[in-house]
């Protein structure tokens, strides 16, 4: 697995080049790749609670994104969302770790929160092995399966 450099920041942290790699980054898997036409920009990127975690490789390129959201704004809890690693270096562990990353990030910004996440139904067995638990029926989302999840506060 490569080494990564994580990053996290809120939308005015970032500089013009970063929210471009993230964007890139993002309509290259969720829009392209999985073929979802849906409108990627919305009004949570910009938000001052937001935070933007960004992984990158030892050549300094974005390979790894996470969306972190307070509670109240899509879930009554905080929420990760957006999680995507970037084609040419998946299968090597790395969801694994920015999954890891982002429920550190949440822990030290918004403490003892429950998260509830949106996920694709496929990875329901990924997010288990993080203490979460489907909490709703199959839903599409955009024509892709998803199931609601939710990991419970550890005090």
């Amino acid at each position: 697995m490569p080494h990564i450099v994580w990053k996290i920041g809120t939308f005015l942290e970032l500089d013009l080049d970063q929210f471009y790699e993230i964007l890139k980054l993002r309509i290259d898997v969720f829009v392209v790749e999985q073929q979802c036409a849906y409108p990627e920009l919305d009004v949570y990127d910009r938000q001052k609670e937001t935070r933007h975690l960004a992984g990158y490789d030892e050549c300094g390129d974005l390979i790894a994104y996470a969306r972190l959201l307070p509670a109240g704004f899509t879930f009554p809890e905080s929420s990760i969302g957006r999680c995507v690693v970037k084609k040419d270096v998946r299968g090597a562990g790395l969801g694994h770790e920015l999954l890891r990353a982002a429920l550190r990030e949440i822990q030290r910004c918004w403490p003892n929160d429950s998260i509830k996440i949106a996920a694709q139904e496929y990875l329901e067995g990924f997010y288990a092995q993080y203490q979460f638990v489907r909490v709703s029926e199959r839903y599409l989302d955009v024509g892709v399966p998803h199931v609601d999840m939710l990991r419970k506060s550890i005090d």
